[in-house]
């Protein structure tokens, strides 16, 4: 028996060797493929077989942007400044632009010059930053629930997750007397997501001040991922704009959901001088610039009045009406003050989040998000995404 269990184990050796003629990196061992990678490939395939499949998990805005963004990289495309390498820190009129929304938009003053990085997506600073200030070993504290993205990359870069509880009951807050419970002499970085993905929360100034004492008292670096600020929220909130903030934080934010430009990769790093050129040590090597044109449809959507973010929110808000129709038939309750791209739905007791979100997927042909993929206390929750035209969402309305 056990020959034969060896000589089994060898021949899928001798298989797998056959098909490299190396091994993955070991960091690669410590995270799994991207959980909407691996669905959507599921959904695809279900897609071609047939299936009528209504997906509402993804954010990924499906409205075009403003016509004068369009407009704007139209005519660019036509230069011939294109074909050149471009900045590592963009074009100073793509930088003064941000440092002009950022004024507007959340009284926040930024030099243009040295505290303002573009970036080619939001999502690749989030790499950029911890290859920039981690050590193998570090800590890093992490949200839970919360985006999974700063747990693989803190795992590929060999440094520590540690994560900490947002619960519905705090508002989706920080504990901070539990924090302060914990061994915080290896952390060097805490993840920050307000308004918060998935739960939609929105924080207020007494809670980044306190962010901010904390982060100080402990030497914590803060990153606050701020994509979300206009999808549905009447008061757009940096980090940047309390007091001392930058200190000790710095602050990702992305034109994906703002101008619905999730396919340009269009984001920014903003902080102080020193953390910027830090984390521009890091980019600098990765890249060569980003291209000319969606540079300038980038500043077109940056200039745009506030005519933009009441259009838009008017079309989110009235299909939120259905989203929350069809969580109302599922017996799911939800926080109509939440904010943000998404709803975040707790689901009756006795169920779990796969159990719900399989059968909808089997049996009714409609994709949602389980909240467990974004930590264990998004145990007993779904995500269902605004991403999705009136009709879809009647549709989804109708199986249900």
């Amino acid at each position: 028996m056990r020959k034969e269990i060896y000589t089994t184990i060898s021949k899928e050796k001798s298989v797998q060797n056959k098909s490299t003629i190396i091994e993955k990196a070991n960091r690669l061992n410590t995270v799994k493929e991207y959980y909407f990678s691996t669905k959507l490939k599921e959904i695809r395939t279900r897609i071609a077989s047939g299936k009528p499949i209504i997906n509402l998990g993804i954010g990924s805005p499906d409205i075009a942007p403003p016509m004068a963004v369009i407009e704007a990289i139209s005519k660019a495309v036509l230069s011939e400044e294109n074909h050149s390498y471009q900045s590592y820190q963009g074009l100073p009129e793509f930088r003064t632009a941000i440092a002009k929304f950022y004024k507007t938009h959340y009284d926040v003053s930024l030099n243009p010059e040295n505290e303002i990085l573009p970036l080619m997506g939001s999502k690749e600073g989030i790499m950029h930053i911890s290859m920039a200030f981690l050590n193998e070993g570090d800590e890093v504290l992490i949200p839970n629930p919360g985006y999974m993205t700063y747990t693989s990359v803190t795992k590929l870069l060999n440094a520590k997750p540690v994560y900490y509880h947002l619960k519905q009951e705090k508002n989706w807050y920080p504990d901070f007397e539990a924090l302060e419970k914990l061994d915080l002499s290896k952390v060097k970085i805490m993840w920050l997501n307000y308004p918060n993905m998935p739960t939609g929360s929105v924080a207020t100034k007494a809670l980044f001040e306190r962010l901010i004492t904390f982060a100080k008292k402990h030497q914590i670096l803060l990153v606050n991922d701020n994509p979300y600020s206009f999808v549905l929220n009447q008061k757009p909130w940096s980090i940047l704009s309390v007091k001392g903030a930058k200190e000790v934080a710095i602050e990702l934010n992305s034109l994906s959901k703002t101008f619905n430009m999730a396919g340009w990769r269009v984001g920014m790093l903003l902080g102080n001088e020193t953390y910027i050129k830090t984390v521009l040590q890091v980019k600098s090597n990765m890249d060569s610039g980003m291209f000319y044109g969606i540079q300038k449809g980038a500043i077109a959507a940056l200039e745009i009045t506030n005519g933009w973010f009441d259009k838009i929110n008017a079309i989110y808000k009235s299909r939120r009406k259905i989203v929350w129709q069809i969580l109302d038939k599922l017996n799911c309750t939800y926080d109509k003050n939440a904010v943000g791209l998404f709803v975040w739905a707790k689901i009756p007791k006795g169920i779990k989040s796969e159990q719900l979100t399989d059968k909808l997927l089997y049996e009714k042909d409609i994709f949602i998000t389980p909240g467990t993929i974004f930590g264990t206390n998004g145990a007993g929750y779904v995500r269902v995404s605004l991403c999705v035209n009136k009709e879809k969402l009647t549709e989804v309305l109708k199986r249900i």
